[in-house]
């Protein structure tokens, strides 16, 4: 069986870290991005599954991000959102842009790989 492939873009190096850690624990091949134009590299040459991806991110923030899969590379992959800048109107545009989920920060790792499983199964 193979396993499901996530880019996952965050800089911050310590909650990568710890995400790439737990989701792999879970069977995922994590394949980390530190910024958004590292991340949009990946999903074009990888073609994972399943994207996560930090708003506030150097070069491309995460809702360029998600703009750019849905719009340039026309792919429906799930993307999960997540940003410590929980205002309202950060969490709609992600809506609006395409994203399938938003979690705000800090947030539970657990928490992640239940909502994970919501789009694997």
């Amino acid at each position: 069986m193979q396993r499901s492939k996530i880019v996952l873009a965050e800089d911050n190096s310590t909650l990568s870290l710890l995400l790439k850690y737990r989701l792999e624990k879970e069977g995922y091949e994590v394949l980390v991005a530190v910024d958004g134009k590292e991340a949009v590299e990946l999903v074009e040459s990888h073609k994972p599954d399943m994207v996560l991806a930090d708003i506030m991110m150097p070069f491309y923030s995460g809702l360029e991000v998600v703009s750019y899969i849905r719009n340039k590379l026309k792919k429906d992959i799930p993307i999960i959102i997540f940003s410590s800048a929980g205002q309202e109107e950060m969490v709609l545009k992600a809506f609006n842009l395409g994203a399938n989920d938003f979690m705000t920060k800090p947030f539970s790792p657990n928490e992640l790989v239940i909502r994970l499983k919501r789009f694997f199964s």
